[in-house]
């Protein structure tokens, strides 16, 4: 069972309406790497999780990032609260109204129209939340990976969010917010690399022939070595008539069909070729207008 405490996590503190600033900040409240993605993410890994250690550390953060929603939903609702305020009661003229809530040119008045200036569940270009954002697999060495990437990918857009304001207490919150993703990176890297199998993800071996292989498929100037293609770890190869297939194969799709399947099929490929002789006038040709009919 859930409860809620009133007191935000942090607190938020707002030096003035701005629009346009709300409307960026909804990319971490309904975008990809906002905070309810992170929190169903979570949520969803929790349920599934047979760990008990990790399985109380996924409600821990799930349940935390709901409360950075609510930071997140808070800062944006109270840069909106001046013109929410301005556009329900009709107090400017339309356009300084609509001049007003543009704000940095982003569509801030689209928001305040739609969604009379609360958060609302899209991203900062007004793209719904979708549930495809949560990527788990529900298998922990892969989910825990994705969990640390998604981690970086928020703390980026918290970066980039800080450095588009000089709202003092904005930036006081978001540094808040921007940190707490740190601390959620760690923590899963600790779970990650206290499993004793980790990598490869899964429980199925590679196939030794292919797992130190690496191909040089982009060759050229620019061609570069390091830990990830180098060493005696690494056997390079060059895709080539002599290096493909990788198998003992002849590098063609075969599939085995019934007679039936046989037969069908070549009714149906019969039925579908082409004739590489025929040419025939089409809808372009007749509109193609030539160099020669253009000079008369």
């Amino acid at each position: 069972m859930f409860t809620h405490n009133k007191r935000l996590q942090y607190t938020v503190r707002v030096s003035e309406s701005n629009p346009g600033l709300a409307n960026l900040m909804l990319e971490q409240f309904g975008g990809p790497q906002g905070e309810l993605a992170a929190a169903m993410r979570y949520f969803t890994q929790a349920i599934g999780e047979e760990d008990a250690g990790r399985k109380d550390m996924l409600l821990d953060i799930a349940t935390e990032e709901l409360s950075h929603l609510e930071i997140v939903g808070s800062i944006i609702g109270m840069l909106n609260r001046g013109g929410k305020g301005l556009l329900a009661e009709g107090v400017e003229e339309q356009e300084e109204m609509f001049r007003a809530l543009q704000g940095a040119g982003n569509d801030s008045h689209v928001t305040q129209i739609l969604f009379g200036g609360g958060p609302a569940l899209v991203n900062s270009a007004g793209v719904p939340f979708s549930g495809a954002y949560v990527d788990s697999i529900g298998e922990p060495t892969a989910d825990l990976r994705s969990n640390i990437a998604a981690e970086a990918r928020a703390k980026i857009v918290y970066e980039r969010l800080i450095n588009v304001t000089d709202d003092v207490g904005v930036r006081d919150a978001l540094t808040f917010l921007m940190t707490r993703e740190i601390a959620h990176q760690k923590s899963f890297e600790k779970a990650l690399y206290s499993m004793d199998s980790s990598f490869p993800p899964g429980k199925l071996p590679g196939d030794p022939r292919f797992t130190n292989v690496y191909v040089n498929a982009s060759r050229g100037e620019g061609d570069a070595g390091g830990p990830w293609n180098r060493g005696e770890q690494w056997q390079v190869v060059v895709p080539s008539d002599e290096t493909l297939p990788f198998d003992d194969g002849d590098g063609t799709a075969s599939v085995e069909l019934g007679s039936s399947e046989e037969i069908a099929i070549i009714a149906f490929a019969t039925r579908g070729a082409s004739e590489p002789g025929r040419d025939p006038i089409t809808g372009t040709d007749l509109g193609t207008v030539t160099q020669e009919q253009k000079e008369k």
